[in-house]
């Protein structure tokens, strides 16, 4: 199944059986790096969050002409989808090929077809950027989101300079205010995850 055009998706993914993505701070910072290297030219990226053994991201797929920017403008609207579906199977093998190669590992390390899920409300997607940034919460690994170094949260707290779309995240939530409040109550983790 490919990604839609000018489409937002939750997009999900776990390690195969029970090993970790990442093990140390090092493969976090070189999974985003990786990231920025392949996503930015076909996605915008709202939301994010890294745990050891699986990974949650709030796209929205951009739209043709905005796609046609870096690719050629020649191409069908399959091909660009296509393209699109491949800068994140690139993603998914560049950080497997290094990660192999470092834990002297073979085979996947992802579950194969990442799971996608359309954003199609409002409600939907303020809701799924609550659960993004509470999973590490949810799971144990910390009490507060913001001690969670590798999600998004940090960038939407301290107003750094960043490629997030966080703008139009608080626009989502009508305001910054909005936003924090939101944050500052529990989360509904009843997102019906699949892995």
């Amino acid at each position: 199944m490919s990604l839609s055009l000018d489409t937002y998706y939750h997009l999900f993914n776990h390690a195969n059986g029970s090993e970790n993505l990442f093990r140390v701070n090092e493969n976090y910072r070189f999974f985003l790096e990786k990231y920025s290297l392949f996503i930015p030219q076909v996605a915008d990226t709202f939301a994010y969050c890294l745990m050891p053994n699986h990974i949650h991201l709030l796209v929205r797929i951009k739209s043709q002409l905005e796609i046609e920017q870096t690719f050629e403008k020649s191409e069908s609207i399959q091909k660009l989808e296509g393209k699109i579906s491949k800068q994140f199977s690139n993603l998914f093998s560049s950080y497997t090929q290094s990660y192999n190669k470092v834990y002297a590992r073979k085979g996947s390390l992802f579950i194969p077809n990442f799971k996608r899920r359309k954003v199609e409300s409002k409600a939907y997607f303020m809701k799924l950027v609550h659960y993004i940034h509470s999973n590490p919460v949810h799971h144990g690994f910390v009490k507060n989101m913001a001690d969670w170094t590798w999600s998004s949260y940090h960038a939407f707290l301290f107003l750094k300079p960043t490629r997030l779309k966080r703008d139009e995240v608080f626009e989502w939530f009508d305001g910054q205010e909005h936003f924090r409040f939101r944050h500052n109550t529990p989360a509904n983790l009843a997102l019906d995850m699949d892995f």
